[in-house]
């Protein structure tokens, strides 16, 4: 850059020298008085002292260096021309093999490597422009070059140890893919074989159940039955056919048998739209027994679980949220503030033995009812005291106005049965 520059004032110089007085000629100056000296006419020369050189002498000197220096730059100028043209002859064969464009060039292929501007910094501008082409296209075809290496046919050797790999590979991999198909095609077999004994032992236990069904429907009277869930499953249940009505006040009663622990389960819930705990008695871990009304607790002193009939009553009513708990026709305790002002939504589903997490279904076997339920009834008002001993004590036959006992209102569901029920005498005997 600074040849260049050096090149650049050279070039001045060398001009101005030109059109200045030519070498040899002779200046005589005539010495004029201060008015002329002040109307412009300039001042002679001093002589230089010491015996330097004269002025013509340093700037003959100064024009002989500087036209040196010229000479020397155009001699520069002209080698790095050469080696541009070489290397870009060289880099049209590289692009011709590589068979790729060079994106240093341009769009309307004029050539870059072409005369330079006679102007020094010309000069310049255009030989930085035109190595970084030269940069930009050799990184091209670095770039190429790499690509078409990673990309190029593998030694002959190397390329049949790899064809033989793959062929091991496709063998393994078609025998794996046979004794894949084998194993489906003999776990198809034993699948329908399984499916076969399976549907043969439920035709049976069909046939058994309609047949106990048949059996038990000669009972003494239409309520004189029990429903039996032995097991603590998710699938054992029993349904009551009808629904309940919207209701501001209820009485439930029912008699139960129940050994379970820890807790009896969910001996009855009701679920409605929106709501899965509309009503629901149920005793779950080591918890005591609890009443649920639009998923609000009220906890009840109630203890059923010795393996005893027991009668169990609870009643309620919307004002004030008040409800009662009776076992064995004695009250055993009394509270307000459960769902009060509340009512009884209607249209849901009724379900012994189980605790929906939504309507009719998603049950918990861990809240299952394990034991016997019977002759349960639910009328929709408060019964008094009295009618509730009189019911519990065998005294009074008194069916609900809204859900009564019957055999043809209660399905059996997933292995629950209906079985005669003792008598209520029996059952009091019991306690």
């Amino acid at each position: 850059m600074l040849a260049l520059l050096a090149a650049g004032v050279a070039l001045a110089v060398a001009a101005g020298a030109q059109d200045g007085p030519a070498p040899g000629n002779r200046f005589v100056c005539t010495a004029l008085p201060p008015e002329a000296a002040r109307a412009g006419c300039p001042l002679p020369a001093m002589p230089m002292q010491g015996g330097a050189l004269s002025p013509e002498e340093e700037l003959r000197a100064a024009v002989l260096q500087l036209r040196e220096t010229v000479v020397q730059q155009k001699e520069t100028l002209g080698s790095q021309r050469e080696a541009i043209r070489e290397l870009t002859a060289k880099l049209g064969r590289c692009e011709g093999l590589a068979g790729g464009k060079a994106p240093g060039r341009a769009a309307s292929g004029k050539d870059t490597m072409g005369d330079l501007p006679r102007d020094p910094g010309h000069v310049v501008e255009q030989l930085s422009r035109s190595l970084q082409t030269l940069k930009d296209r050799l990184e091209s075809l670095e770039h190429q070059l790499r690509v078409n290496v990673s990309s190029a046919a593998l030694p002959g050797d190397f390329r049949e140890v790899l064809q033989r790999r793959l062929g091991e590979l496709e063998r393994q991999l078609l025998s794996k893919v046979a004794e894949l198909e084998d194993e489906k095609s003999l776990l198809h077999n034993e699948t329908s074989a399984h499916r076969q004994k399976t549907e043969s032992a439920l035709n049976s236990l069909l046939q058994r159940v309609t047949e106990l069904e048949r059996g038990n429907s000669a009972f003494k009277s239409p309520d004189a039955f029990k429903v039996s869930l032995p097991l603590r499953t998710n699938y054992l249940y029993g349904k009551i056919k009808k629904t309940l009505p919207e209701l501001y006040a209820f009485t439930i009663c029912l008699w139960l048998r129940s050994s379970a622990s820890p807790g009896i389960g969910t001996p009855f819930s009701y679920a409605v739209p929106g709501q899965a705990n509309e009503i629901v008695l149920i005793e779950w871990g080591n918890n005591p027994i609890e009443l649920l009304i639009n998923d609000k607790v009220a906890q009840l002193p109630l203890f059923v679980s010795d393996g005893k009939w027991h009668h169990i009553c609870v009643t309620w009513t919307t004002r004030d949220g008040m409800w009662e708990a009776f076992q064995d026709g004695e009250k055993l305790g009394t509270g307000e503030n459960l769902a009060p002002w509340h009512p009884i939504k209607p249209g849901g589903v009724l379900i012994l033995g189980q605790e929906q997490d939504t309507v009719g279904g998603r049950f918990d076997a861990t809240q299952a009812f394990v034991g016997e339920l019977s002759q349960f009834n639910i009328w929709d008002r408060v019964l008094r005291a009295q009618e509730i001993i009189n019911i519990a004590n065998c005294s009074t036959n008194m069916p609900g106005n809204i859900i009564p006992w019957v055999d043809n209102n209660v399905d059996v569901f997933g292995g629950a049965s209906k079985w005669p029920v003792e008598t209520c005498e029996e059952r009091l005997l019991d306690l």
